[in-house]
């Protein structure tokens, strides 16, 4: 056996053993008296009895060896700030924020909502909380008022923590008026706002509710706020995700399990060191930013890189292709984490841009959050001449489920594939209407998680464990297993390769076929820089693929002709790869793809347009030109 399938076996063998050897990697107040209860399946309690805290891990402990080397470095191409801030000033900065927390009367196992921008202040907030014991919900910054709402009526938040505005751009987003609707909206009402003004829009403070951060900042500027010890398996905070249904998900996490699998990944995964610098580029409103941009690279005595702004905009507000390399020179990146989307829009940069900077290093890129397609990930591999490490995780797991743990033993990547199980999940292949486990290689089907599930993730759906053994657990018949929703295969070397939602799967004449696959297909053309393909409703088939194509050159946006060619040379090699069956019934090209500001793309909002039907809730676009030029489109056929 090579090194990490040994480690590998420990992991789902021995799990106790295993993971009371990776409980070391942080530090305990009292050491756990069980490593796991599993008794109440699918529920499983780690490192039962053991007490810790989340800042201490992720700031107190570092500063007796590194109080003085950075910690946070806040980069805004928005409003041209850089400012870094040493374990020691983030020390005294967090203990500022909970003291005004605790002041606006947060105690241990209260709520505190975050509704902020990408600065370092909503580092601060989630610190704070986890300092005091108090359980921090981030929604993403700049969400619409009825979103924020239903969101602060399941958490019901003592709190919650916001600023004037967010920018991106140079587009300042108001956030004020929207807290104040949702607020409005919302059946239950916190007790009091906490307000960081930037400067970037006029704020109306209501009276008795409302308070200025910088004021109560000075109030405690020597603030000493000890760290409340929490049982391992306290909740440090929930994240909502969108479900099937209307209602948000909670998914809420557990303390030590999340701690200690964040430091173990940290190791194995990422090979991050203590002293280094970390970047993820990532938004603290998603799982990704709570994981990688604040935890997780504190947690390992790293700086952490926290960007606001977009990929293509410099310091100065001038578009510059190059700007995440000239910070990974600058501040000597060693570990860089971002997604399949945003390097798809650096492919349209010019290439030289990638060889312009010292790139040295930095040692790995990770990709996340969508299925990374092959030339994408070759394109990028050959201009950095690093590693591109795929990763496959879901907001409910916590930390990456699938991927390459090079901290353990150096193994290639496959293009096209996250990697192999990691360490603690037992991933199966089953098929989805029998359960039966699918063993050959290259055998289609649900992608399952076996429990017990490993430290780290989600522990229920916050308030209503009916949900989360009903929606994860019981969707596979006659087994209780975690379904990803996710199809999947495993090659002959055991790697996999995921092939999309199974609820994204277009059902084409009775014949099934998955959006993902024809999206490979379809981006491996020359011409064609991103793609989506939805299932679109048909009186004929029942459904039929609709690919939306946004090309290189850009001709084919304005030129009949050119769009003409474009699409019969994509429908052949469509044809040529897949079989006439997987050939969409269109393709169209377009300028841009709808997608939320965190970089997802919006299939079912395109699916909905192009069925005539209501996208829904928009509040998350980007740029709604996007859909409205989609909606032209498909009105004018």
């Amino acid at each position: 056996m090579s090194r990490y399938e040994e480690f590998y076996r420990q992991s789902v063998d021995a799990p106790e053993a295993f993971w009371a050897e990776q409980a070391k990697l942080i530090d305990w107040q009292a050491p756990a008296k069980q490593i796991l209860d599993a008794s109440q399946p699918p529920f499983a309690r780690w490192f039962v009895g053991g007490t810790t805290n989340l800042c201490h891990n992720a700031v107190d402990r570092h500063l007796a060896a590194r109080g003085g080397q950075p910690a946070l470095i806040f980069v805004s191409t928005e409003t041209g700030v850089e400012k870094s801030y040493s374990f020691s000033e983030l020390h005294a900065e967090v203990q500022r924020t909970a003291a005004s927390l605790v002041e606006l009367g947060v105690g241990k196992g209260d709520r505190v909502l975050i509704y902020m921008p990408m600065i370092p202040e909503a580092a601060f907030a989630m610190l704070a909380c986890a300092r005091i014991g108090a359980i921090h919900c981030v929604v993403f910054g700049g969400f619409a008022s009825g979103s924020l709402a239903t969101r602060i009526e399941d958490a019901e938040p003592k709190v919650v923590v916001s600023a004037d505005a967010g920018s991106r751009g140079g587009k300042v987003i108001a956030y004020k008026p929207l807290l104040d609707e949702a607020i409005r909206l919302s059946k239950y009402k916190p007790a009091a706002v906490l307000l960081t003004d930037r400067g970037l829009a006029p704020m109306e403070l209501t009276a008795g509710r409302d308070h200025l951060a910088a004021e109560l900042r000075q109030k405690h500027l020597d603030a000493e706020v000890p760290c409340t010890w929490l049982a391992a398996t306290d909740i440090s905070y929930t994240i909502y995700t969108s479900g099937t249904t209307g209602k948000p998900k909670g998914v809420q996490r557990d303390v030590g399990g999340y701690a200690v699998a964040l430091a173990a990944s940290m190791k194995h995964i990422f090979d991050g060191r203590a002293g280094e610098t970390y970047f993820s580029t990532s938004d603290i409103g998603w799982v990704v930013g709570h994981s990688y941009i604040v935890y997780g690279p504190l947690i390992a005595g790293m700086a952490t890189l926290m960007y606001e702004g977009l990929p293509t905009q410099g310091i100065d507000r001038q578009p510059d292709g190059g700007i995440w390399w000239r910070l990974v020179e600058k501040y000597k990146v060693t570990v860089m984490f971002s997604a399949p989307t945003a390097v798809r829009v650096l492919k349209k940069q010019d290439p030289a841009l990638l060889k312009k900077y010292d790139l040295s290093s930095l040692r790995a890129l990770f990709l996340a959050g969508e299925p990374l397609d092959e030339p994408t990930a070759r394109w990028i591999s050959e201009g950095l001449g690093v590693p591109i490490i795929d990763n496959y995780w879901q907001t409910e797991s916590g930390w990456p489920m699938i991927t390459i743990a090079n901290g353990v033993e150096a193994k290639p990547s496959k293009f096209g594939s996250p990697g192999v199980p990691m360490y603690g999940y037992r991933i199966k292949i089953l098929h989805e209407s029998t359960g039966e486990e699918l063993t050959a290689p290259n055998e289609k089907g649900v992608v399952v998680v076996e429990g017990p599930t490993p430290p780290g993730f989600m522990q229920t759906v916050w308030k209503d464990d009916a949900r989360f053994v009903g929606t994860y657990w019981k969707s596979v018949p006659g087994k209780m297993v975690y379904s990803t929703f996710d199809w999947g295969i495993r090659d002959e070397d055991g790697y996999f390769y995921i092939l999309g939602r199974t609820d994204d799967v277009i059902n084409v004449a009775g014949h099934r076929l998955g959006t993902r696959e024809i999206e490979e297909s379809i981006s491996g053309h020359a011409n064609v820089a991103e793609v989506a393909v939805v299932g679109v409703a048909d009186a004929l088939k029942g459904q039929v693929a609709m690919a939306f194509v946004v090309p290189k050159d850009g001709i084919a946006v304005t030129d009949a002709d050119a769009a003409l060619r474009l699409e019969g040379e994509i429908m052949k090699v469509v044809a040529d790869q897949l079989g006439a069956l997987a050939r969409p019934a269109r393709v169209r090209f377009v300028s841009g793809l709808p997608k939320t500001r965190s970089g997802k793309l919006l299939r079912r909002a395109i699916q909905a347009v192009c069925e005539q039907r209501d996208p829904g809730d928009l509040t998350t676009i980007d740029d709604p030109a996007t859909l409205q030029q989609i909606r032209q489109l498909v009105s004018s056929a």
